[in-house]
């Protein structure tokens, strides 16, 4: 406990300069308090976990609890090709499907109870997100804020003529601080992302103390990965752009170690929609800060190679992606509940590509969400549609198959860079945009977020061939890849560049010495490409000679050597 506590102090001196003897106090009292409780041992990831990105509401039945009807689907209907679930905020809210949490400590009476997820997690692994940068304006804090009590006063942030906002960077186009009622006055508080969702102030250190108490909670209740939504803004700074600042990573800091103290491989996941330089800042020194970043270049840069049936960009990025280190890598994603995020592409898209994308967004169905920049300017921000629907090339993919195939393309660059990959359930099932859903709601993201019913999503798996072969070549995948060491998160990547049209790596577990070829085809023509050496093709288990043939977005995993 004393050498934990020398390290909690030091990240707190880190975050709030001098620090008081009190604050110190409360946080040794915090961990004696969960020092009492009983603790579950948790795994690293290898190459068998998968994650899948859900909704607990997202498979549903009439009149039931959501949570038992997710899990008895994925028990009975996806099995264990998934091995970690990631429930999007699944806590009492009031706007942005979940984002807006009244209360940490509760689960959503529609979706059920805690008894519910601890029995979930029974079967599988749990990611819990954490929405730490803000809370709802009807939760219990900002109410009491509003009423004046004295000890909520200093858990949000006015606005203050003193604070020089200028160099905010923003992710909305709404106002950056919103005015409330209280009574019969008005105050005011900052709203990174919207009027009901309020950002808290982790300068008060009860703020922090509070909310590492419902971190240790939520891993205590069966959470083996905590994704932090909008880590990046939850320090401000007068003067500064407010986020990725200094403090900021030190309060994930300060959490890797307590988290480490209780639960250790426990993954820490920043979700930080931004330029990759910025992103990738999250892993820290490779082992103190977060465990995994959400690769957030990889689903544009994708996207991007199948619009120009052209890999270079995608392959001159890849090439700057590396092992990190032994407990931390990447977590990679095509598609998820926001949009398809576009400020990751600046530096490494021109204008006119990102525009490109943008024009095939709409054209497809989709729509485009923007963000302000400080000099009064707006950019584009997202990209709202279905991956399989972004995808799509009306002049050439004409027929079903084209996006079948297309769709499993994509995935399986996904299934094969460096990481751990993560599947948005809509992606894993086939679906198309839910554009009656984005309507009636006025909701761009909601295009990508339809719930479905359990009978109907069952019937459909088994009759509709879109739905069918898209979910059984992904599970396909996923099988093959489970059972090769060439694919560990720790491992190595090395970048091919066998043809402009295709995507191609190897894979390379240091340990077992497994080593696996990639290769993926872009575009439709039929494409034979040299191989790196001999071996065995994965998917057809066929051995293979000095080169090998790629069929309209074909792809192929060649392990060298035999396979017994």
């Amino acid at each position: 406990m004393v050498q934990s506590m020398e390290k909690i102090a030091s990240h707190l001196e880190e975050i709030y300069g001098e620090v008081d003897g009190n604050v110190i106090g409360r946080f040794e009292d915090l961990l004696i308090k969960w020092e009492k409780e009983e603790w579950e041992e948790v795994l690293p990831p290898t190459e068998r976990n998968v994650y899948l990105i859900t909704y607990g509401d997202s498979i549903y039945e009439e009149d039931k609890p959501t949570l038992p009807t997710l899990h008895k689907f994925l028990k009975e209907t996806v099995g264990d090709s998934i091995t970690d679930v990631h429930l999007l905020p699944m806590f009492p809210y009031t706007s942005d499907d979940g984002f807006s949490v009244t209360d940490y400590r509760k689960i959503h009476p529609d979706l059920g109870n805690w008894e519910n997820i601890r029995y979930f997690s029974k079967d599988y692994r749990l990611m819990f997100d954490f929405v730490a940068n803000h809370i709802s304006q009807s939760s219990e804090w900002f109410q009491k804020y509003l009423a004046d009590d004295p000890y909520y006063q200093d858990y949000f942030i006015p606005e203050q003529v003193e604070f020089d906002s200028e160099n905010v960077v923003r992710p909305r186009t709404s106002p950056l601080y919103h005015e409330y009622r209280a009574g019969d006055q008005t105050k005011t508080a900052w709203t990174t992302f919207s009027k009901d969702q309020v950002d808290v102030n982790f300068r008060n250190p009860e703020v922090l103390i509070e909310m590492t108490d419902i971190l240790l909670s939520y891993i205590h209740e069966g959470g083996t990965s905590i994704r932090l939504d909008a880590i990046g803004f939850i320090w401000k700074e007068s003067g500064t752009s407010s986020i990725h600042l200094p403090e900021a990573h030190a309060i994930i800091q300060l959490w890797n170690t307590v988290v480490n103290i209780f639960k250790p491989n426990t993954q820490i996941i920043t979700e930080t929609n931004v330029p990759h330089k910025e992103n990738i800042s999250y892993f820290g020194n490779g082992t103190n800060e977060a465990n995994m970043v959400y690769q957030f270049a990889l689903p544009p840069l994708v996207l991007y190679s199948f619009m120009k049936n052209d890999v270079g960009t995608l392959t001159e990025w890849a090439k700057t992606i590396h092992k990190v280190s032994d407990q931390a890598t990447y977590f990679n994603f095509l598609a998820s509940h926001d949009g398809i995020g576009m400020r990751p592409t600046e530096g490494i898209l021109s204008e006119e590509d990102r525009m490109g994308l943008v024009e095939q967004t709409k054209k497809n169905g989709g729509e485009v969400s923007y963000k302000s920049n400080p000099d009064g300017t707006q950019s584009v921000y997202e990209l709202n549609i279905n991956y399989s629907e972004a995808l799509r090339d009306p002049r050439e993919d004409t027929t079903k198959e084209d996006e079948i195939k297309k769709m499993l393309a994509a995935h399986s660059i996904l299934l094969s860079l460096i990481g751990v990959p993560a599947i948005y359930y809509h992606s894993l099932l086939g679906s198309s945009n839910d554009v009656a859903g984005m309507k009636e709601s006025g909701i761009a993201r909601r295009i990508n977020r339809e719930k479905l019913e359990l009978n109907d999503i069952n019937h459909q798996l088994k009759n509709d061939p879109r739905r069918s072969s898209i979910f059984q070549g992904m599970k396909k995948m996923i099988e093959i890849r489970k059972q090769h060491s060439a694919f560990s998160p720790f491992g190595e990547q090395e970048v091919l560049e066998p043809h402009p049209k295709v995507f191609a790596l190897i894979r390379k577990n240091p340990e077992t010495e497994e080593e696996v070829f990639f290769a993926v085809n872009t575009s439709r023509e039929e494409l034979e490409i040299p191989l790196p050496f001999q071996g065995t093709e994965l998917f057809t288990n066929q051995k293979t000679a000095n080169s090998i043939l790629l069929p309209c977005y074909g792809y192929a995993w060649v392990k060298k050597g035999q396979v017994n």
